[in-house]
């Protein structure tokens, strides 16, 4: 029963992948701090949710959209709620989940041993997936942050954002929003 056992822990230990860094799972939006979220991105509030589409899916969306001719698409684009003017800037952040396979180890270190060869399994010792996040800040000519706790124009600006998202997620043409507007 105890070699049984053994058997049993060595297998599931060997079987397991250790993660070294776990990407957040983000359902609706986060808001949080840049740097916080993401080493790299300013100090700024943001707003952020995962993109399951393509790289520079989001560009494109914001380039047509608000029709920016591929001009400071990704940086200060205006949009207006309320009768005030808003921009916004954006950012595409990768966060890879990376984990450390076990059995590639064990089995290099066997054939090392055994038979005195080079490791064979080197490239599959750590797994990396990547997860694509959308981090928008927003700001105005009397904030420079407006998504920051307390900020006057929060509340204001936080559903725009909101529809924003939801209006991204939900088109595939993105000649169609020019038509909603």
């Amino acid at each position: 029963m105890k070699r049984f056992l053994l058997v049993f822990f060595a297998f599931i230990f060997l079987s397991s992948c250790i993660p070294l860094r776990i990407a957040p799972n983000i359902k609706d939006y986060k808001i949080t701090k840049g740097k916080r979220f993401k080493r790299g991105l300013p100090k700024k509030t943001i707003f952020v949710f995962e993109d399951p589409k393509d790289a520079d899916e989001f560009y494109n969306y914001i380039n047509t959209k608000f029709q920016l001719d591929d001009y400071y698409v990704d940086v200060q684009v205006p949009f207006e709620v309320e009768g005030k003017t808003y921009f916004f800037s954006f950012y595409e952040v990768e966060i890879p989940t990376k984990t450390i396979n076990l059995i590639p180890f064990v089995v290099d270190g066997i054939l090392d041993q055994a038979a005195d060869m080079d490791p064979i399994f080197e490239e599959v010792y750590t797994t990396r997936t990547g997860n694509w996040y959308i981090a928008l800040e927003v700001f105005s000519d009397t904030e420079k942050d407006c998504l920051k706790e307390g900020s006057v124009s929060r509340d204001i600006v936080l559903p725009y954002l909101r529809y924003l998202k939801n209006e991204y997620l939900a088109t595939d043409n993105y000649n169609e929003v020019v038509f909603k507007n």
